[in-house]
């Protein structure tokens, strides 16, 4: 029994070390942008690099939110990520539910396109967009850039919320039904709290997926809808680029989904463990 111990506890401390060698490559480019935006104009390009600011300012945050247009770039991402992903779940909850329960060829077909329209490069449908949009009216509005965005989430969403339908037993819709719920009743008042979890999930996908995109936001966007990955991308000065404001504007930009995932932490593990339901 002590050999077999002592195995588990050489295991276990090497998947340790594993996952803390996977936290610091990931985490370090954060770690040092976030450094970075705390040290003076000059020390953001010296060479060799410094890791730590020899003198710590703020001089970064107080120079890239006072800009003109940051504060607005702002509110465009919020309001584009939530329009977005309102969307996303508007058309992907039905789509999954429909596609795992009917189980039909066609319904095989359209998850695989789904798949399918997420390996097309985003400027092939990013150019026809803009001459459609400026036709309809809509160039330069958050609508416009919402509904672009969702051709990059709702397949994914459609993907995500497909495995989670999956896991749940049709003996509980049938439960419902003879409740008296209808076969939309059961999926709004017993699948979707089964699976919250998982649509917590598919909803941070979504929101990511338009809050970090940058291309789409550079092309349907000029002034009105712009949003702040486009912003930080200009902070181009005439002696270059402007490394201490861009990262400043970076660590904040980053800060809403760190605290989003946060607080839906406990949604996102019960979504991502979901399974087996209990009942």
């Amino acid at each position: 029994m002590n050999g077999l111990e002592v195995r588990k506890l050489s295991s276990k401390t090497i998947l340790w070390i594993i996952l803390a060698a996977v936290v610091v490559l990931y985490g370090f480019p954060f770690v040092y942008m976030l450094l970075t935006s705390f040290k003076a104009p000059i020390e953001t390009i010296a060479v060799p690099p410094r890791l730590l600011p020899s003198e710590w300012t703020v001089a970064n945050y107080v120079s890239a939110l006072s800009r003109s247009g940051v504060t607005a770039s702002f509110v465009n991402s919020i309001v584009t990520a939530t329009l977005s992903t309102a969307i996303s779940l508007t058309l992907g909850l039905p789509a999954a539910y429909a596609v795992t329960r009917f189980r039909t060829r066609l319904g095989r077909f359209f998850i695989v396109a789904a798949l399918v329209t997420r390996m097309v490069p985003p400027i092939v449908v990013g150019v026809p967009m803009l001459s459609i949009f400026r036709n309809l009216g809509l160039s330069d509005t958050s609508i416009a850039l919402a509904v672009a965005h969702t051709t990059i989430s709702l397949p994914l969403s459609i993907w995500l919320m497909s495995s989670f339908f999956e896991a749940v037993p049709s003996e509980l819709e049938e439960a419902a039904k003879i409740d008296g719920c209808s076969r939309l009743g059961a999926l709004w008042r017993v699948v979707i709290p089964v699976t919250s979890g998982g649509v917590a999930v598919t909803a941070i996908f979504a929101f990511l997926a338009s809050w970090n995109e940058f291309l789409f936001a550079l092309l349907l966007t000029a002034v009105r809808a712009q949003t702040t990955p486009v912003v930080i991308a200009n902070f181009q000065t005439q002696f270059g680029l402007d490394w201490g404001s861009m990262t400043a504007l970076a660590v904040v930009y980053s800060v809403p989904v760190i605290l989003l995932t946060l607080l839906l932490q406990r949604h996102i593990v019960a979504g991502l463990t979901l399974g087996a339901v209990k009942g």
